[in-house]
C-alpha cells in the first residue's frame, strides 16, 4: 500500500483523524512489510531451535558424563530459553526498520500529514509492535520450554511449566524481547538512522558488558548488574544470583532504558522536521 493511500486511510471519514484509526494504519504497515515476517521468523527460529539444541546437547552430555557432574547451579529453564538471546538481535533490527524504513522511503511525510500531531503515529507503533512482538515471542518461548524439557528429560534433569520460577521464566521471556524491541523503536526515533540505531542498539546490549568486564573488581559489581541485558535476562532465570538483580527488579531496570528512549523519541518527534 502507498504512503498517500495509508495518509487517505487515516485522514478519511467520519470522525476525522482518531488514535483508533492511526492503529488500524500503522497496522497495514506493519504486516505489510517484508521485514516483518523475515524478522518475526527468524526470531522464532532462534527461539525455538537454539532452545531444542542446547537442551538436546546438554541433555546427552549429562547422559555420557553423568548428572551428577557439574549439577551445581544448572538451570533447565534458562537452558531451554538461551534462543532468546540471539532472538533480540532479530526483534531489535525490526524495531529500528519500523521507524527508518519509514523515514527512509519518505512515507513519513504522508503519515504526518494525515497526523500533523504526530505523537499518536509514535504511540500507534508502540502498540501494535508490542501486541505482535509480544504474542509471537511468548508462542516461541514457551515452545521452545516444552521442547527443551523433554529432551533435559531424557537425563532426568528436566522441569515441568508448574516448577518454581518456570512459568515466570516463560513469560518473562516474551517481556523481554518485547522491551528490547520497544528500545529499537525508541533509538530509531531518536536517531533516523537504520545503521546508526542498529549499532547504538547493539552497543548497549552487547558491548557495554564487555567493557564492563574492564573495570576494577569494585566498580564492575556495581555496574554490571544495572546494563540492559544482565539485568533483563535474570527474568528468564530459576536460579539465584546474588551478584546480580532479583528477576523483577531487573525487567524493571531494563524497562527503564526502553522509557527513556521512547520518551527520548517522543522529544524529538516533536522538535524536528520529518
Amino acid at each position: 500500500m502507498s504512503a498517500t493511500a495509508i495518509a487517505q486511510r487515516v485522514a478519511l471519514g467520519t470522525g476525522g483523524v482518531t488514535q483508533t484509526r492511526v492503529i488500524e494504519s500503522e497496522w497495514v504497515k506493519f504486516r505489510s512489510l517484508r521485514s516483518t515476517l523475515f524478522s518475526l521468523l527468524a526470531a522464532v527460529v532462534c527461539t525455538v531451535g537454539l532452545g531444542i539444541l542446547i537442551s538436546a546437547l546438554r541433555a546427552n552430555d549429562f547422559k555420557q558424563h553423568g548428572v551428577l557432574k557439574g549439577i551445581g547451579g544448572f538451570d533447565p529453564t534458562a537452558h531451554s530459553l538461551r534462543g532468546l538471546y540471539l532472538a533480540q538481535l532479530a526483534i531489535g533490527v525490526l524495531g529500528v526498520l519500523v521507524i527508518t524504513g519509514e523515514y527512509s522511503t519518505g512515507m513519513v511525510r504522508a503519515t504526518f500529514a494525515a497526523v500533523p500531531r504526530r505523537l499518536p503515529v509514535l504511540w500507534a507503533k508502540i502498540a501494535v509492535f508490542s501486541v505482535v512482538v509480544f504474542v509471537v515471542s511468548f508462542v516461541a518461548s514457551l515452545v521452545a520450554f516444552l521442547a527443551g524439557q523433554a529432551f533435559l528429560g531424557t537425563a532426568h534433569v528436566g522441569v515441568s511449566l508448574g516448577s518454581p520460577g518456570a512459568a515466570r521464566a516463560v513469560l518473562g521471556g516474551a517481556l523481554y524481547l518485547t522491551i528490547t524491541g520497544l528500545l529499537a523503536v525508541g533509538l530509531g526515533f531518536v536517531l533516523r538512522n537504520t545503521a546508526g540505531a542498529i549499532a547504538t542498539l547493539f552497543g548497549l546490549l552487547l558491548v557495554l558488558p564487555v567493557i564492563a568486564q574492564a573495570l576494577p573488581s569494585s566498580w564492575y559489581d556495581d555496574v554490571y548488574k544495572y546494563l540492559p541485558m544482565p539485568a533483563g535476562g535474570q527474568i528468564m532465570t530459576t536460579v539465584t544470583d546474588r551478584t546480580l538483580l532479583s528477576p523483577w527488579a531487573g525487567l524493571g531496570v531494563f524497562a527503564v532504558y526502553a522509557v527513556v528512549a521512547v520518551a527520548a523519541g517522543a522529544f524529538v518527534l516533536k522538535r524536528r522536521d520529518a
